[in-house]
């Protein structure tokens, strides 16, 4: 890539077009982009020309705006100025070239995908100081010929309603098909992680997935620590992808065992990772030339075709040796140290330049492996940041990124995921809490991700019986409501507010989970059957503003029942609502389900 422009550069003049009043304007020598116009926005074709780096900014006035988001904003989700944010590489490994400007009411005022997204695209956003626009800018190596389409979307809806409707394109421009969610991917999940870390055993997770089947999950995955080297914390012992004997005498047997309690079973696999004590090194040292000390392992280089090829057999013979429904891949952002022109071997046999190319070839023939083995019928988890829309070709379970016992950073990177990856089956990061605190302190790690898969990692045997019963409860709540909360429409509140209230309705029934006890819960009730709202607040009330009535236009006989923590039924009370607001009692973590009260 050309060396990016200064900073006083990038509001310079070029050829432009407009889009609903968006500016996008071509910043280097090429072809004038080309724009095809929709009815809610349209989209902008750029072809590559002379050599060096295509340049774009796609602009429009500040208005109303509050923040923008993207997919890897982390916390910093406010209106930057343009010299302060630096350019950021997007690709298949981190996230994706998607974005958008909102307003108060957090609606789009900009919002953008591009269809580049295995080959990096650079990154920049910001205020313009001196013209009061918001100006994006996209820095990508387009070869003569190449063309990049930029879809903008038409401003005014919701910004979780553009951002799933541009992502929902930018997966239809993949190369691949995505991969199918089979109903296993969508049922709450167990994980070893956080319960046990390194220290499992046969005996031990046998004992589990009994309890975990009986609180309503139907997936087990088993984490870091199953296989042989897999000890001391760290990945010394990667590499060799054979079971610890010593920890599973029969791994078969023992898959075997976990399936006759009804769960489908996942195993960890970490197939970049080339541990210093494992047997493998000697002989894969070579194509491993990164090395992470801290880690004590190297990190194997996909773009030689032996690196590929044992990839792809070390972790299809899991599932064929041994019966597994599915793999959690771990780390395989790690490649991105080949990114570099650090690493370079152009005549090795096999090779791939290009490290993300490699990647997806890689990952296309595990793709092919896994489905002769198991057809359509098999999970592949990937987590935050290589989550992007072509990541959804290989992987159907797409996980927040690591953040144990936070249930705001899980709430938010949950979130984040489900406006880039809407058809994906969302999984929560592993779920832990203080087993020694109240069931109510322990229940918002639940509620925090209703809106995904929960994925729980406490030892189930030692939780005190209020924490069983919370924990039961809310997977009952979960499951009963599961194809709502999972791919309903989802609203949520403000990302730089970190969505305060999380709203996910269908045509008949809508969950609210108000995570701010200072916010008001918006609700329409007309044409609903059931109005669900969750209280994941230390509050003891919540404040409804009602905008719509279920059947008359100014008040309505409804039915409450409140339940607490543990899903005790605190009252059930009839009563008439009327438009809006109005105080509910609901206790902490608690429930309030409103039904209409028919008439004789």
């Amino acid at each position: 890539m050309t060396p990016l422009p200064e900073p006083r550069r990038l509001w310079n003049d070029g050829s432009a077009v407009e889009v609903r009043g968006a500016v996008v304007t071509r910043l280097t020598p090429g072809a004038e982009p080309v724009v095809t116009m929709e009815s809610e926005g349209g989209v902008v074709e750029l072809a590559g020309g002379m050599p060096g780096t295509t340049l774009v900014r796609l602009d429009i006035p500040l208005g109303g705006a509050v923040g923008y988001w993207h997919p890897a904003a982390g916390w910093d989700r406010h209106l930057a100025a343009d010299w302060m944010t630096g350019w950021r590489a997007v690709g298949l490994f981190d996230s994706a070239p998607l974005g958008c400007l909102y307003d108060a009411d957090g609606n789009s005022l900009l919002a953008y995908a591009s269809d580049r997204l295995v080959a990096t695209t650079h990154v920049k956003f910001g205020v313009g100081e001196r013209t009061g626009r918001f100006g994006i800018w996209l820095a990508m190596d387009l070869e003569p010929g190449e063309v990049c389409r930029i879809r903008i979307a038409g401003p005014g809806q919701s910004h979780a309603d553009a951002l799933r409707d541009l992502a929902r394109w930018q997966s239809s421009k993949s190369a691949g098909t995505t991969l199918p969610v089979p109903d296993a991917g969508r049922t709450a999940t167990y994980s070893t992680w956080y319960s046990y870390h390194q220290d499992v055993t046969a005996q031990a997770i046998e004992a589990e997935a009994e309890l975990a089947a009986e609180s309503g999950c139907g997936l087990l995955i088993l984490d870091d620590g199953w296989q042989r080297g897999g000890t001391g914390g760290g990945y010394s012992g990667c590499g060799d992808w054979e079971p610890d004997t010593q920890k599973f005498p029969d791994f078969a047997a023992h898959v075997a065992e976990i399936h006759a309690t009804g769960l489908k079973y996942m195993a960890w696999i970490a197939p970049l990772l080339l541990g210093q004590d494992s047997a493998a090194r000697e002989a894969l040292a070579e194509f491993a030339p990164h090395a992470r000390p801290e880690w004590r392992c190297h990190v194997l280089d996909p773009r030689h075709a032996r690196v590929r090829d044992f990839v792809v057999d070390s972790c299809a013979r899991l599932v064929e040796a041994y019966g597994l429904d599915g793999l959690k891949i771990d780390f395989l952002d790690s490649a991105s140290a080949y990114a570099s022109e650090m690493y370079t071997d152009t005549a090795a046999e096999g090779w791939i330049p290009d490290v993300s190319t490699a990647v997806r070839v890689m990952l296309a023939a595990l793709h092919d492996r896994l489905r002769a083995a198991r057809g359509d019928d098999f999970l592949v988890e990937f987590r935050q940041p290589y989550t992007g829309p072509a990541m959804l070709d290989y992987a159907n379970l797409l996980r927040a990124g690591d953040c144990p016992a936070d249930a705001v950073a899980n709430r938010v990177k949950s979130l984040d995921l489900a406006l880039l990856a809407p058809d994906a089956a969302i999984h929560s990061d592993m779920l832990m809490w203080d087993a020694t605190g109240t069931p109510e302190q322990a229940a918002r790690q639940l509620l925090a991700v209703l809106h995904t898969v929960p994925q729980i990692s406490m030892r189930l045997a030692d939780l005190p019986a209020e924490h069983r019963a919370m924990t039961a409860f809310w997977l009952g709540f979960w499951r009963e409501r599961r194809d709502l909360l999972t791919r309903g429409r989802l609203r949520a509140g403000r990302p730089d507010e970190l969505y305060p209230l999380v709203t996910v309705s269908d045509a008949e029934r809508v969950v609210a989970v108000l995570h701010n006890a200072q916010h008001l819960v918006p609700l329409a009730l007309r044409g609903l059957r059931e109005a669900a709202v969750v209280n994941a607040t230390d509050a003891d009330r919540v404040v409804l503003d009602l905008h719509d009535l279920f059947d008359l236009p100014h008040q309505a006989d409804v039915r409450l029942t409140v339940s607490d923590a543990c899903g005790r039924t605190v009252r059930t009370e009839n009563t008439r609502l009327a438009l809006g607001p109005i105080s509910i009692a609901v206790p902490p973590s608690g429930l309030c389900v409103i039904t209409p009260i028919a008439e004789a």
